[in-house]
């Protein structure tokens, strides 16, 4: 059974773990605020349950405490954004800040990231946009998991792409999506209850279709948005490309099989092209296009009349990607957050490693 916890005793024990490793306490804060609203949220996934991953990458020496995040180059509406090896949940939102500042002056603003780490849910920073009456963009690239189409060799990381569109009256819309068919998170939440996959989320290392949660840790890879060719694999391997080559060619970050694996233990990729992981944000204000309230109005008409539309058999309305997400957050700001047992047992055991009571 989940053990839940406030989003207070959570945050005090994160914020004291990003402390201990280092971290300054403005960091300190921001690492901690944007690692908990994927718990907010519901993507359980990227919330606590990656923090010892992080603290093992710190002490692997793979997380730079107290980095000097900075511009190494720009134009009016551009830059990249050398992340000096530091947490990604820090040095995402200091890039999103700079294409937001950007898109202020020029219209739009678009960053690319390298010398960076895992960002958490990409649905955060792409949501900084939105008090600004801009709409937000945010991927990454990650950990090589995931096989091509036709392929047996892990090559792309899960590469979530994430928009967030501002509404008038109507909260926004945001979709926050991996270019998989499931997120490495969703199996270690499987892993962690004992259950297997659905069909269609991961290949064993013939490339043959399985069911088992431990398939990557077997040789086996991810499978592409689509799952298959006949279902749009390709469709999915393209989407992961682009988030790819955006985030991490374009920025002098590491990319396709070389991007750094998020576990510690895994070795690092020989001769790696680049410099971290990669990052790519966009910042468009709705004003150089048309009057934000103009378009405010029609994106609340677009999103009640999508809401309208006639649901299918069994099921009780459409949602407007960010529906779920925000009811779950308005859920657990009553409730509080559940935690797996397995989840709970390891942040205990961060906790007495590291003298932090849970």
């Amino acid at each position: 059974m989940p053990i839940t916890f406030s989003y207070d005793q959570l945050y005090a024990f994160t914020n004291s773990v990003f402390l201990h490793m280092g971290c300054s306490d403005t960091d300190t804060a921001l690492a901690t605020t944007t690692l908990l609203s994927a718990d907010m949220r519901g993507i359980d996934s990227h919330g606590v349950a990656r923090l010892t991953g992080y603290v093992r990458l710190w002490e692997a020496g793979r997380i730079n405490p107290k980095p000097n995040i900075r511009i190494v180059h720009e134009t009016p509406s551009t830059a990249v954004v050398d992340g000096d090896a530091g947490l990604g949940l820090v040095v995402a939102p200091f890039a999103m800040q700079v294409a937001i500042n950007k898109a202020k002056i020029a219209g739009t603003g678009w960053v690319s990231v390298k010398n960076s780490n895992h960002f958490g849910i990409a649905g955060q920073h792409a949501m900084m946009a939105l008090e600004h009456d801009m709409t937000g963009i945010a991927m990454t690239n990650a950990s090589a998991l995931v096989a091509p189409t036709f392929s047996t060799e892990r090559m792309l990381g899960t590469n979530p792409i994430a928009v967030a569109i501002p509404a008038g009256e109507e909260p926004p819309f945001v979709a926050d999506f991996a270019t998989t068919t499931a997120a490495n998170g969703k199996l270690e939440i499987l892993q962690r209850k004992n259950e297997d996959t659905p069909i269609g989320w991961v290949q064993d290392k013939d490339g043959n279709e399985s069911t088992d949660a431990n398939e990557l840790k077997k040789g086996g890879a991810l499978l592409p948005l689509g799952s298959d060719r006949e279902h749009g694999s390709h469709k999915g391997y393209a989407l992961g490309s682009i988030v790819d080559i955006f985030s991490a060619v374009l920025s002098g970050a590491s990319y396709g099989p070389w991007a750094p694996p998020f576990p510690a233990y895994v070795p690092m990729p020989a001769d790696m092209p680049g410099q971290g992981l990669g990052h790519f944000f966009g910042a468009m204000r709705v004003d150089a296009f048309r009057p934000a309230n103009e378009f405010k109005q029609h994106m609340d008409q677009w999103i009640r009349r999508f809401r309208a539309a006639t649901p299918a058999a069994g099921h009780e309305r459409v949602l407007i990607p960010g529906d779920p997400e925000r009811k779950m957050e308005a859920e657990r700001s009553r409730t509080g957050i559940p935690v797996t047992e397995s989840v709970a047992d390891e942040l205990r055991t961060l906790g007495e490693k590291l003298s932090i009571t849970l």
